[in-house]
């Protein structure tokens, strides 16, 4: 199998920790041929797209270390069409590049891209959680967006609670978030002030504050729309950001039965829209975020689980593939049939 991974700068990654790097080990452990690129290095060449790719060198021996792995890899550097991979694994960090998904639109029927671009699209802001319809809407809290100053400041005013969730709608890895409390509602203009900005402005949320969050949240992992693992993430010390990247705490985590009803109702969606790898941000049994550009957990659900959670990912990658293989032999064998009559 070809795999070409779309991921951020490799000299940027944290081998000890990092999520993706566990994905390409585990390719170049199984022989697969293995390339790294970047949004940036996506080009056309005569109607064609291509990308100046990092090729993994095959050695006969690879280090059951990752971080070891990471420190050993050589490359290649070469122009690949992109056509000519068997799988694309969009691993980029937020924000979306739109335009790199531009480029890939052109090869979405040579290559499964996981996620699916249309998916990725609708699905990688914070508002897709609002998409979710019928028994899956139960699990969303309350949410409101908006750039208007006195909309928010009115939404505010009327909450049945006396404390609200802030954050810009394009951040990530808990940049942003702040807890707005009624009582102090004399700086919730300057607030706005500061996180709508001037002219066309920002888009803000402000979200129910879900009880528990004082405690953290839970991270779950969803594959082909079933959760393969998750832990929880304790924020530090005056803090209500628990993402790892702000400063928060992971701990070994059961899903609880709310949780697990909360996967079945949301994983159908999810994979009909593409998103076979996502993560999702749970506090109290409801939805905070769905992340699903770049979700990370993998190495830390590994070291409290003492389990491989990208053998299982890899193993359905190689299952979509064959079976699309599988689909392109019997099209071409009946395509040979008729040909062969033409003949008679």
């Amino acid at each position: 199998m070809k795999v070409c991974f779309l991921i951020y700068p490799w000299d940027r990654i944290q081998p000890e920790t990092d999520s993706t790097l566990r994905l390409i080990h585990e390719a170049a452990r199984r022989g697969h041929t293995v390339a790294v690129t970047t949004v940036n290095s996506l080009t056309i060449r005569e109607s064609v797209a291509h990308a100046f790719c990092n090729v993994l060198k095959k050695s006969d021996k690879i280090s059951s270390s990752v971080p070891t792995f990471y420190r050993q890899a050589e490359f290649k550097r070469s122009k690949l069409p992109l056509a000519g991979f068997d799988v694309i694994i969009m691993r980029a960090n937020p924000p979306l590049d739109t335009v790199a998904l531009n480029f890939l639109d052109s090869v979405r029927n040579d290559v499964f891209i996981m996620n699916d671009l249309d998916g990725l699209r609708i699905a990688n802001n914070k508002l897709y959680p609002a998409s979710f319809s019928g028994e899956a809407a139960r699990y969303i809290p309350v949410t409101h967006v908006s750039k208007s100053h006195d909309y928010l400041v009115q939404v505010l005013e009327e909450s049945t609670t006396e404390k609200m969730i802030m954050k810009p709608l394009n951040g990530y890895g808990g940049q942003g978030v702040i807890v707005v409390e009624k009582r102090a509602q004399q700086n919730f203009r300057s607030l706005l002030d500061f996180y709508i900005g001037s002219g066309n402005g920002n888009y803000v949320i402000l979200q129910e504050y879900v009880d528990g969050a004082e405690k953290g949240d839970v991270r779950i992992l969803m594959l082909n729309g079933e959760p393969i693992g998750a832990m929880r993430r304790v924020p530090a010390d005056n803090d209500v950001r628990s993402n790892i990247q702000a400063g928060g705490q992971e701990v070994k985590h059961a899903l609880t039965k709310q949780e697990k009803a909360l996967c079945r109702a949301l994983g159908p969606q999810l994979v009909r829209d593409g998103l076979y790898f996502a993560g999702l941000d749970v506090i109290g049994g409801k939805l905070i975020e769905v992340n699903v550009l770049s979700p990370g957990g993998i190495t830390r659900i590994n070291r409290l689980n003492r389990t491989k959670l990208q053998t299982q990912v890899l193993d359905f990658i190689e299952s979509v593939v064959s079976a699309r293989e599988l689909v392109a032999e019997r099209k071409n064998s009946f395509r040979k049939v008729i040909e062969d009559a033409e003949t008679l």
